[in-house]
């Protein structure tokens, strides 16, 4: 006799990825629901678990609708296996499993939704202007869990126990906000107050909204505590309060965002592809680059001499109804000091955001890890990450290797830190330059939450060559084992795992500095080789760096340094840039040799041309040389000549290209002619040089392919010519993407003992 489970199959199926805190359960429940199918789905402690049962054709059905899930979710494994048929029917989402490690990737914060924008400018719903509304694709996640499985007794809301109604919604599973942890309302969650610079309370709820507001209009600076940190914001269209922000922070150019109301302003300050609109309206919510309009309202000193302007949405319900009132754009800029990390605490704000806010606009939702905004922009139709935060941090991604769990600690700038287990890696979000005591002890704490929140113990830890790295030293003060990482071969392993590669390839690794395996300053690097293992293929001809780090915001120093390799004594001809006595001392110091460290550094290459045509001789803040000469490229195919010269390693030297530039320098050829004509010579010499290396791929990573003029021009160029070009998406290209090389090269046996 044929029973009813003879014609059926069941199935466990095992999902691991983003799955959490993003209405996975809710969808697998509507999905079984819809199919007809019985079992259970909930939340384990390495991502969630199906016990599904039904029709054998079905079942291939749901699995196949499984790894399709919306985003917010991000399937990255299924792992399925038979089990007996019970013949049961129904569908259920069951209580957490709270067996096995904590292998579950916490969810990243996310930006307020369109649902929950509706309601919450509906005067008819219950929700109406309540500033802390989220669902199961909205609202905070990362940046308040304490422990994974991510479920609201695990969270900074475990304080704010469900309403009536708000438990009706909960458990309702034809309701959106079915199994969202940070869901609430006005009667049962989080509340907003207004403060004064001492920490008087001086207004509640809706009355608090309207004062921030009223003070924003009047030019006033409003410390606001969004979900993973403070933004200070004032008036973006006002230069004199634009420029008290500056002085009151210590920032002096480094562009500010701008968060905007809606799309119809941002469009009237800046010009929207498509792509770009998308991008700034998305669930990740990141600050986006854009072109500045001719005749933008925005403020000149947002962004001094820079045509570009990074653009944010009100990601968070508080911040659209502020938007929303105010009617403008504002600067939304991270709540802190000038390289210091950003306040989570309102009462650490008063101290730290003291002298710099009028007034202080809070909650009382505890935020348990600090979590920027993420930043982007779109190049070749695609986005790439310039710092990877809220809304993509820790996002999981596959990462094999074998030997027990990485911690790797990124570098000393942008910092990051990642973990490891040999199936796949977490990042945490960036964690900014480690310069203040401040910022090494937000790094400490980092180190700490990350392996804590996973239940892991690091068999080994990974960190950069560079003995004076924040992070090096730490790490070399811990019992645990310690293999250092060279740092370009991490950049270059670090676009490798992204793209799920082992090598071989060649990688192009362009930056400012890294510490070489030979002693020297390495930035301009040609690597053979894959993640285990490189070898230097080739490198830009070296030349001395006069006062060493002080050329990182001093462009003249490097000029100097390039001029001196190519003409000797004769380079000193003709600087008005310094006095007699200074050029007396750098040729002294060139001759001996003596605080000029050689280096290969493309980035310095970018800073000397920089100053050489005069378009920006001191930075004020990190790179800013080099972003002003690719702003004023102009369009034009001419090229330099340039030389590759034999030996251990192919050195291309880049003295006929100089002489080059500088003898148009000397005619009649615009700035940004010769600018374009520099950048067009760099995609040359990638070309000629993966000619030479013979490899199928070519992987481009390091901070200098934030330069999307030098990005897009090498990316096709080498497609042009048959190669297979790998660059960075999902990671920052620049040392924000270090710690996922360094824990790539030591998963794969790569690595130098740092005992």
């Amino acid at each position: 006799m044929t029973t009813l489970a003879d014609s059926r199959a069941r199935l466990r199926l095992e999902i691991e990825g983003a799955v959490q805190g993003v209405g996975f359960r809710p969808y697998a429940f509507r999905l079984a629901e819809a199919l007809g199918l019985a079992g259970r789905v909930r939340n384990t402690r390495r991502g969630a678990a199906v016990e599904i049962e039904g029709p054998p054709d079905i079942l291939e059905e749901y699995v196949r609708r499984l790894w399709a899930a919306p985003p917010p979710v991000r399937v990255l494994g299924i792992h399925q296996r038979d089990l007996v048929p019970l013949g049961r029917s129904g569908f259920t989402i069951a209580a957490t499993a709270q067996d096995g490690p904590r292998e579950a990737p916490p969810p990243a914060d996310l930006a307020l939704c369109l649902d929950c924008r509706r309601e919450l400018f509906d005067p008819t719903n219950r929700r109406y202007r309540y500033p802390f509304t989220a669902c199961s694709h909205c609202g905070p996640r990362f940046s308040i869990v304490e422990a994974v499985p991510y479920d609201r007794e695990r969270t900074t809301l475990r304080g704010f126990p469900l309403c009536p109604s708000c438990r009706e919604e909960y458990e309702d599973p034809g309701d959106r906000r079915f199994h969202a942890q940070a869901t609430g309302c006005p009667d049962c969650g989080p509340r907003a107050e207004l403060w004064s610079s001492d920490g008087a309370a001086l207004s509640r709820g809706e009355e608090a909204l309207g004062a921030a507001v009223r003070a924003i209009r009047d030019g006033k600076i409003v410390a606001v505590k969004g979900l993973g940190g403070f933004h200070l914001l004032t008036d973006a269209r006002r230069a004199e309060s634009v420029g008290e922000l500056r002085r009151r922070k210590a920032r002096e150019e480094k562009p500010f965002a701008v968060m905007f109301p809606d799309r119809w302003a941002l469009a009237g300050a800046c010009e929207l592809s498509e792509a770009e609109a998308g991008l700034w309206a998305s669930p990740e919510g990141p600050i986006v680059l854009l072109r500045r309009r001719n005749g933008s309202p925005i403020a000149e000193n947002v962004a001094p001499g820079n045509p570009e302007l990074g653009a944010l949405s009100p990601t968070t319900p508080l911040h659209a109804l502020l938007l929303s009132d105010l009617k403008f754009p504002v600067v939304a800029t991270s709540g802190n000091r000038t390289d210091e990390p950003i306040c989570t605490d309102e009462r650490e704000a008063l101290g730290r955001l003291a002298g710099i806010a009028d007034f202080f606009l809070v909650h009382n939702r505890p935020i348990v890890r600090p979590v920027e905004d993420s930043l982007a922009r779109v190049v070749g139709g695609g986005t790439i990450l310039i710092r990877r935060a809220r809304g993509y941090a820790p996002g999981p991604m596959p990462l094999a290797g074998a030997g027990g769990a990485v911690l790797a600690l990124g570098g000393h700038m942008k910092n990051t830190v990642a973990l490891a287990d040999g199936r796949r890696v977490v990042l945490g979000p960036h964690g900014g330059d480690l310069d203040t005591p401040q910022a090494v002890d937000a790094f400490h704490r980092a180190v700490e939450d990350l392996p804590r929140l996973h239940g892991v113990r690091p068999a080994r830890w990974a960190a950069d060559f560079h003995p004076d790295y924040a992070s090096t030293r730490f790490a070399r003060e811990r019992s645990e084992p310690v293999l250092g990482v060279q740092h370009h071969h991490a950049h270059f392993a670090a676009c490798l795992a992204e793209h799920s590669l082992d090598g071989p390839a060649l990688g192009v690794v362009w930056d400012g500095s890294g510490w070489g395996e030979d002693g020297t300053v390495w930035g301009g690097e040609f690597l053979a080789g894959g993640r285990a293992a490189v070898r230097r293929f080739a490198h830009f001809r070296t030349f001395p760096l006069p006062g060493g780090e002080s050329a990182v915001r001093d462009a003249r120093r490097s000029a100097l340094g390039l001029l001196f390799e190519m003409r000797g004594k004769d380079a000193l001809e003709n600087l008005e840039w310094f006095s007699e006595n200074e050029r007396r001392v750098l040729f002294r110091s060139l001759e001996r040799g003596i605080g000029c460290p050689r280096t290969s550094s493309a980035g310095r290459m970018f800073d000397a041309v920089s100053a050489l045509l005069g378009v920006k001789t001191i930075s004020a803040f990190e790179g800013q040389a080099a972003m002003a000469l690719e702003h004023v490229a102009e369009e034009d195919g001419g090229v330099y000549p340039f030389a590759l010269q034999e030996g251990p390693s192919l050195v291309v030297d880049w003295a006929p290209l100089l002489e080059a530039l500088l003898e148009e320098k000397r005619g009649s050829v615009s700035v940004g002619r010769i600018s374009a004509r520099f950048h067009n010579t760099l995609v040359d010499v990638i070309a000629a040089v993966a000619r030479r290396a013979g490899e199928k791929r070519v992987a481009l990573s390091g901070g200098c392919f934030q330069n999307a003029r030098l990005l897009s021009g090498a990316a096709k160029r080498l497609s042009v010519e048959g190669f297979e070009v790998l660059f960075h998406r999902k990671v920052p290209t620049n040392d924000g993407g270090l710690s996922l090389g360094q824990a790539a090269v030591v998963l794969a046996g790569g690595g130098v003992s740092c005992v």
